[in-house]
């Protein structure tokens, strides 16, 4: 009995039938001229295949064209871009941050100095007669004071020669001052008194406020007196008794006679 090989789309063609066809393209290569080493390889390929059931892969080498994606690139692009705006974000905030800084340290500088300068303005005592000299002592003994002593001390001045303020304060009297002739006390910053006496004019008012060596009157020989020079007292209150040692309330605040 003759069998029928039946064919079908999932029959494939017997090892005969393939070389068959392999030879006939071999040939046809030939005939056309193309190189018919070209055509070994496929030959043996599909030999190589029907030995070991695996079919061959055609391995293609495309670095030679790479290609690009515009989504990536896109994407890196943003990156970069986000990237150099952090930077620059961080940047201005450290320029902001070093500008304040730098203004801080400015405003404080300005504040020390200007306290610094309230405090040697507070602080500054000068001579209430620069130049002069005592010419009475403290405490001196005599029949010429009510006390039976000097309540101050009496600088050598002739009549009309400035008078200062030794240090800053406020004014509280201004006029005539009985014994003492035109007299003017001052309140010091520290809540000490000064009281200059027998001046020949007053140049300031109750309430001002005045500067160490700044002109206060004239030296004059008004009120009890035997010659023109100027009375000068340092005190714990504005009120007469309550007078300390002139000479050494001014050295301690270092003015030297």
């Amino acid at each position: 009995m003759a069998f029928m090989c039946a064919t079908g789309k999932h029959r494939r063609p017997g090892r005969m039938k393939r070389t068959t066809a392999q030879a006939a393209g071999v040939a046809a290569l030939t005939t056309t001229g193309v190189i018919g080493s070209l055509a070994a390889p496929a030959l043996a390929d599909d030999i190589a295949s029907e030995q070991t059931g695996l079919l061959p892969v055609l391995a293609v080498d495309d670095s030679a064209a790479p290609q690009t994606d515009p989504v990536a690139e896109e994407i890196d692009a943003q990156a970069e871009a986000q990237k150099d705006a952090a930077w620059r974000q961080a940047a201005e905030e450290a320029a902001r941050k070093k500008a304040a800084q730098a203004a801080k340290e400015a405003r404080e500088a300005r504040e020390r100095a200007a306290r610094e300068a309230e405090r040697k303005r507070l602080n500054t005592f000068v001579s209430p007669i620069p130049q002069s000299y005592v010419s009475t002592a403290y405490r001196a003994g005599g029949a010429v004071w009510s006390s039976g002593s000097h309540t101050g001390i009496d600088f050598h001045a002739a009549s009309g020669t400035p008078v200062h303020a030794v240090g800053y304060g406020t004014v509280v009297e201004a006029g005539w001052g009985g014994a003492y002739g035109n007299q003017v006390v001052i309140r010091m910053h520290d809540g000490t008194y000064t009281q200059y006496g027998h001046l020949s004019s007053i140049a300031v008012s109750v309430g001002q406020h005045v500067e160490a060596g700044q002109r206060i009157g004239l030296s004059g020989a008004t009120g009890n007196v035997t010659g023109p020079h100027l009375h000068f007292e340092a005190r714990t209150s504005p009120e007469y008794g309550s007078d300390i040692d002139p000479v050494a309330y001014l050295r301690e605040h270092g003015v030297r006679l």
